[in-house]
């Protein structure tokens, strides 16, 4: 199936409609990875009829419907501490990765050809360099013509785990960022332009001369946007890819946060991409309706064994087979779903 366009799709993406009679499951939270899931679930209703229903409506909606048991499973990319995990008897599993990245609408500038860096991204966005040929930006790019053009910064309007990721990294390398701005699902913008999900970012690029969003891979692909280039912690210019993903992913510990919700961003491996977020599902430990719980599990099951070439034809990273054990674990604590190892 060719995806529906990110940009058309809008805040309440539906992944598939609902199948009457079959074993349905609802789900709701991050925009970063619907195109996957939505991927995904063609899929596997294709071979089982059981249809996934899951709306893109940001990281923050996904945790509140959740917490509202009106779903059975919440996403976001901005993972639970585990205080809170605790505190609302939640499970948390990482389910695929995926990078972060700025895109650009500079006329005669292409996919991949402006290079930034965190400190750049930070000034920009906190309204400190305000144009496009502006010093801090001519000197990382300096075999490229940049136009005396005012920067329209756009951003996410909802509470949002791209902006958790992409706001906790900026805030990491430059501490500044973070009293200027904040890090976390929601900011304090000073200037710009709000989009609804990552496709509201990525509309929002692609019809604004001059703007910035930053949106999940698949989006800047999906919509022809011009990604940049990053400067990684190793001082390297790197490009989105599943190669440079996997390169953040390579060395995490995933055991030494709760509910596998540990943090990507600025990794110090040569290749790395600097902005890389796994996205978390989240689960009640004691659900209403176990059986519900089971048809979910078995839904992700069958997409860590089997969607793993489908997850890297949209440039998204497979969760790492040593992952698996952990991510099976954190199942374990769900009441009532039966056999994890019987799970199909």
């Amino acid at each position: 199936m060719k995806l529906p366009s990110i940009i058309l799709a809008g805040a309440a993406f539906a992944a598939l409609p609902l199948a009457a009679g079959a074993a349905d499951i609802t789900g709701a939270g991050a925009t970063f990875p619907a195109p996957v899931y939505a991927k995904w679930a063609e899929v596997y209703k294709a071979k089982t009829g059981n249809a996934v229903n899951y709306q893109a409506i940001g990281s923050g909606g996904g945790v509140k419907q959740i917490k509202g048991k009106t779903v059975d499973f919440g996403a976001s990319d901005d993972p639970t501490a585990g205080d809170d995990l605790q505190k609302s008897g939640l499970v948390q599993f990482p389910a695929v990765i995926g990078g972060v990245v700025p895109v650009v609408n500079v006329d005669g500038v292409a996919p991949g050809q402006m290079v930034l860096d965190a400190n750049v991204i930070a000034a920009i966005y906190s309204g400190k360099v305000k144009k496009w040929n502006d010093p801090a930006i001519a000197k990382l790019n300096s075999g490229l013509t940049l136009p005396d053009q005012a920067i329209t910064p756009v951003y996410r309007s909802d509470s949002s785990g791209t902006t958790a990721v992409f706001t906790t990294y900026l805030a990491e390398v430059t501490p500044q960022f973070e009293s200027d701005v904040g890090a976390g699902k929601t900011v304090n913008w000073p200037s710009g332009i709000g989009g609804k999900g990552n496709a509201g970012v990525a509309a929002n690029v692609s019809k604004l001369g001059g703007s910035i969003g930053y949106v999940e891979y698949a989006y800047a692909k999906q919509n022809k946007l011009a990604h940049t280039g990053l400067v990684n912690k190793a001082g390297k210019v790197v490009q989105p890819e599943e190669k440079s993903f996997s390169a953040a992913a390579a060395g995490a510990d995933w055991s030494k946060a709760p509910g596998l919700g540990i943090s990507l961003n600025n990794q110090a491996a040569p290749d790395a991409w600097p902005i890389t977020s796994a996205s978390f599902i989240l689960m009640h430990k004691d659900p209403a309706k176990p059986q519900q719980s089971a048809e979910v599990l078995k839904f992700f099951k069958w997409a860590l064994a089997e969607g793993k070439d489908l997850a890297k034809q949209l440039d998204y990273v497979p969760m790492p087979a040593a992952t698996i054990p952990l991510i099976e674990a954190t199942w374990k604590e769900i009441k009532g779903v039966g056999d994890i190892a019987a799970l199909k």
